[in-house]
């Protein structure tokens, strides 16, 4: 079986912040995948979503609406877990109650460590497993 634990979606469509955004998180090693649109997550998603360990969505996208979008997602893959990062407050509390542990905002801007930490943290309980 493959090894997810270091397999990361990152969904932005400023395509400064994706790029920003993979080469730090690929540089810290993991794997990552990168959609600068609703629409091309969704076609990452349905093409395996079993290969992500984590997503991490920007809340303010055009098209899909990020709860509708996160939602798809984790109940497409139950070992998912997903950021939604944004300016504002987005409340993820319906996404919590659905998917327990595996949801947390991440309020921007933030550094690459905070980053770091709550990828670290969304993917502890993945690397304890492996």
């Amino acid at each position: 079986m493959t090894n997810i634990v270091g397999n990361i979606l990152v969904v932005d469509d400023e395509l400064p912040l994706l790029k920003m955004l993979s080469a730090y998180l690929t540089r810290l090693g993991y794997t990552v995948t990168t959609a600068g649109s609703t629409n091309k997550a969704r076609e990452e998603i349905a093409a395996g979503a079993e290969r992500f360990a984590l997503a991490v969505l920007d809340a303010t996208m055009t098209g899909v609406p990020v709860h509708e979008l996160a939602a798809e997602m984790l109940a497409a893959n139950p070992r998912l877990c997903v950021i939604v990062a944004s300016g504002y407050h987005v409340n993820v509390t319906a996404l919590e109650a659905t998917a327990p542990g595996r949801v947390m905002f991440l309020h921007k801007p933030f550094s690459p460590e905070m980053l770091a930490r709550a990828v670290r943290r969304m993917l502890a309980s993945k690397e304890e497993a492996v």
